[in-house]
């Protein structure tokens, strides 16, 4: 990836005349700062998200073998869809970012709720799909007809009905997320991952998984609850910045 990029930084003729590769590089450790604190805590909501579904991942596997194999379809499945909500969320970095420095509060708002509508369309067309017609999809991983898959369909159709559900959450979150950090927002957002994600999401799941007859479609439902929470306080906080006009919040 970083051979392509290279490459396409000295083929295009915008970036061409910057030189970025074969320019001599010289370190500025001001800038380094203020990349790294902008940077690190970015890095550290995305290890949240990751290690929560990772985290369910080995849990999963405390419940039984055919749960496993279930779990890898339906998070197959949902991260595929997820795929176009991060794409816009990451454009929405971008353009707010353009609008947040050159000081446009109108604009930085415009851009963010753009992408945010364009995510949640994808999401909610992608959810239908998977509540409609889970068979079809999972179908794309196992032979559904054979009866030998029976037990693993009978799971993988649970999940990834929940999927269905939290697709929402997660286009949301995804969206949010990526234009708080258009306005430079991401210390904050990272903390509110944290509570989401490890002290509401993951005791939620682990309590339905193990203390309940649920199983693994209670760790599901608890990724559910993780993704709902974290959406609703980064919504919280996009619109106190909004509110504040990006620059006093």
């Amino acid at each position: 990836m970083f051979a392509l990029l290279a490459f396409y930084s000295w083929l295009d003729p915008r970036l061409r005349p910057h030189r970025l590769v074969l320019s001599r590089w010289r370190f500025d450790w001001p800038e380094f700062a203020k990349l790294w604190r902008l940077g690190a805590p970015i890095g550290g909501l995305i290890a949240l998200e990751v290690g929560t579904f990772a985290f369910s991942a080995l849990a999963m596997g405390l419940i039984g073998a055919a749960q496993v194999e279930a779990h890898a379809i339906a998070l197959n499945i949902a991260a595929t869809a997820f795929m176009v909500p991060l794409g816009l969320g990451m454009a929405a970095t971008v353009r707010v970012g353009h609008a947040y420095g050159a000081r446009d509060a109108a604009a930085a708002s415009r851009a963010g709720w753009t992408a945010f509508g364009l995510a949640m369309t994808f999401v909610a067309i992608s959810a239908v799909v998977m509540a409609l017609a889970p068979r079809l999809l999972i179908s794309a991983f196992m032979d559904v007809a054979a009866p030998r898959n029976a037990v693993i369909l009978g799971f993988a159709l649970s999940f990834v009905r929940v999927a269905a559900v939290f697709q929402l959450a997660d286009g949301a979150q995804a969206a949010f997320s990526n234009m708080l950090r258009g306005v430079q927002d991401s210390r904050v957002p990272m903390a509110l991952a944290l509570i989401g994600y490890w002290v509401i999401g993951a005791p939620t799941g682990m309590a339905l998984g193990f203390l309940t007859p649920r199983g693994g479609l209670g760790l599901w439902i608890g990724l559910a609850v993780g993704l709902t929470a974290v959406a609703l306080m980064l919504f919280v906080r996009w619109r106190a910045k909004e509110r504040a006009g990006f620059w006093a919040a």
